[in-house]
């Protein structure tokens, strides 16, 4: 299996499955000298673990990270910095009864295909599980961005039909962590919540989409043509579990508008350019402009739903798969911490490719 990094010269290679001794990352190129607050990282991981509300999974994951390399008296040395994350609440057993089985919607079917051998339990390697990781390596890309003023602030702004009616700088983003569903629209969230709750009860599984918000980000980040800002975003995005579409800016809503109200007109203020909109989310010609930058990530429902269902077994019989194991009903609040760090991941990574072109030019 390969293929399992992210990142040019801020390079992140996880490796684990769900129900593995451990899961982790290695980051390789981080800057030297940079402060480590390892109060941080534990945050983040606490905003992603499971059982953390009545609305996630039942599987208690403490997620407490132990680094053993790249990390000298709480600074980077600039070597690659490795993190272990362990398991200590799977339940193999749960998947004893369905591993000869193809799930309905999982990559149980496509593994065993392309593999021939894969570990199914909680969905090895596939499984959202591994994101973990990944929020751990973005909660130090996160900290070297905030010593250059950027900020990033992901919130749910759907479930299911609910949805935020106010625009990103419309909402207070200091209370996005204020509610269980990570909304920072209080009555909204209340709606969430109980919508949620609900299709808990019926056994079932509801999406969402989360709204990500990235300030501070200079002008020139990205290439004209195939290193696009919005295109290693939109890639890092797919690379998380459930993720169905990313929209940038207006997003799907610009194909209804006309030239004439889309289009984002420059102007000094303050001695510096803004656009007077920003329909295109902080991008043109896949470069940062230096607005905000926003765009949307949509979160299908998760496969697993606590009712019967039929499918196809690994020999082709039809078979009635029985729910098993600890599931959410809607990740789509827990993803939050997830896209923070995939989003932080890619603009360092940028970030750091335009430093190196202008000391290369100076």
């Amino acid at each position: 299996m390969s293929f399992n990094s992210i990142g040019s010269l801020f390079n992140v290679t996880t490796f684990g499955e769900s129900h593995g001794e451990a899961i982790g990352a290695v980051i390789d190129g981080c800057p030297s000298n940079i402060e480590i607050d390892f109060n941080a990282i534990q945050h983040q991981l606490n905003r992603r673990r499971p059982g953390q509300s009545s609305l996630s999974t039942a599987r208690k994951e403490p997620d407490l990270f132990k680094i053993i390399s790249g990390i000298f008296d709480g600074k980077t040395t600039g070597a690659p910095i490795t993190i272990i994350i362990e398991n200590v609440d799977a339940k193999s057993t749960d998947y004893d009864s369905i591993k000869e089985f193809y799930r309905p919607s999982h990559a149980d079917f496509v593994y065993h295909q392309k593999y021939g051998h894969y570990d199914p339990r909680g969905g090895g390697r596939s499984s959202a599980r591994t994101t973990a990781a990944v929020v751990a390596a973005g909660a130090i890309a996160q900290q070297i961005l905030g010593t250059k003023n950027i900020e990033i602030h992901s919130y749910v702004n759907s479930i299911g039909e609910i949805s935020v009616s106010k625009k990103y700088d419309e909402v207070d983003l200091s209370k996005i962590d204020s509610n269980s569903v990570r909304c920072p629209d209080e009555l909204v969230a209340r709606l969430m919540e109980k919508y949620i709750q609900d299709i808990k009860a019926k056994g079932d599984t509801v999406g969402g989409t989360i709204r990500c918000v990235i300030l501070g980000v200079p002008v020139g980040l990205g290439e004209p043509l195939f290193e696009k800002l919005n295109a290693n975003l939109a890639k890092a995005m797919f690379s998380i579990n459930a993720v169905k579409g990313v929209a940038f800016g207006d997003g799907f809503e610009a194909s209804k508008s006309l030239g004439s109200l889309q289009n984002d007109v420059f102007e000094m203020k303050d001695a510096k350019w803004h656009t007077k909109t920003n329909h295109s989310g902080g991008i043109q010609g896949g470069i940062s402009n230096g607005m905000d930058i926003f765009f949307e990530v949509a979160f299908k429902p998760v496969a697993t739903i606590m009712q019967p269902q039929t499918t196809a077994d690994k020999n082709g019989e039809q078979r009635v798969l029985e729910p098993a194991g600890r599931h959410d009903s809607c990740v789509v609040p827990r993803a939050v911490p997830i896209v923070d760090a995939f989003a932080a991941i890619v603009i360092l990574n940028q970030l750091l490719i335009q430093q190196a072109f202008s000391k290369f030019n100076s």
